[in-house]
């Protein structure tokens, strides 16, 4: 039995299987209409969420299964007092796979210590975020043909934001991509990330202004400023204005830069690029979907 807690839970084979895997059920939909029939899976949110919840609803009923589950902390037995492992115990009794979102790093791992069925990881505070990072690399994969060979922009909240995290992790992974880190100092990528990218050999830049390096970029990756992450309203207000994309900062982009971000956004991404060609994020929900149906038919396959 396999479980998803981070992305490098899987090899770069088996991400690229779930790529190919992922680009059929694009295409060819009908062939996965009833995979999944008599299969249910539980969506276990403890902390807000609308497009990877209803996603992974949305993508186990496309395939014929079913989903039960609850979609906050306080309509679960946790506002009881009841733990993690406790409630991975019972739910396991009912589902054949568990989706989990929690606000505690790690709160995946103590529950697939316990668990009887797979159990993905769909977001722990600002850890890892394994299925949005699939979401991302199939946007790549289709929106610009490669995976690799790949200047990457990462940009905004990259100290807490877990699905930055999770991309380089994967990204990391394919050869000749660079990544340009765009964030004010209190928001840079946490130092073990960068001192992994180093000791790999992997080329990197910190730098603050986006104006300056839009222009060098394949593909830009937004990201918010996370009310819920910081401990001081203060700095929150300071900060979360730092990178606003607007249509002046597109004109100097490349012709086929494409432009990513995970969602939620508040006003780091106007709404005039909205219409921008290259814009690609809403896109990129719907390869979320599609995503989230190729893992759940890997690791029930695998499971069965």
């Amino acid at each position: 039995m396999r479980h998803l807690l981070s992305i490098t839970d899987l090899s770069v084979e088996e991400i690229n299987e779930l790529l190919a895997l992922g680009g059929d059920i694009l295409d060819h939909p009908e062939k996965y209409a009833h995979r999944l029939e008599g299969k249910k899976l539980a969506t276990l949110f403890f902390e807000p969420s609308t497009r990877t919840r209803l996603s992974f609803e949305a993508a186990m009923y496309e395939l014929g299964g079913h989903v039960i589950g609850f979609a906050g902390a306080n309509s679960s037995s946790a506002a009881k007092g009841e733990s993690v492992r406790d409630t991975i115990r019972t739910v396991a009794c009912y589902a054949d796979i568990i989706a989990m979102r929690h606000p505690l790093e790690g709160a995946p791992v103590a529950a697939a210590q316990v668990a009887t069925v797979p159990i993905v990881n769909a977001g722990d505070g600002g850890h890892h975020h394994p299925t949005q990072t699939l979401a991302d690399l199939m946007t790549l994969q289709r929106e610009k043909g490669r995976v690799s060979y790949l200047k990457m922009g990462l940009c905004g909240d990259l100290k807490f934001g877990r699905t930055v995290h999770s991309l380089i992790g994967a990204l990391s992974r394919y050869p000749g991509v660079e990544f340009i880190l765009i964030s004010p100092e209190e928001l840079k990528v946490p130092a073990p990330i960068t001192r992994a990218l180093e000791d790999a050999g992997i080329p990197y830049r910190e730098a603050t202004s986006l104006e300056k390096e839009i222009g060098n970029l394949d593909a830009l990756y937004m990201t918010r400023v996370q009310r819920e992450r910081f401990f001081n309203e203060e700095d929150y207000v300071r900060l979360k204005d730092t990178y606003i994309l607007d249509e002046a900062k597109m004109n100097l982009a490349k012709k086929d830069m494409i432009v990513m971000h995970p969602l939620p956004r508040v006003n780091e991404i106007a709404t005039e690029v909205d219409d921008d060609p290259r814009a690609c994020y809403f896109k990129q929900v719907n390869y979320g979907k599609i995503m989230r149906k190729a893992l759940m038919l890997k690791l029930l396959e695998e499971k069965a």
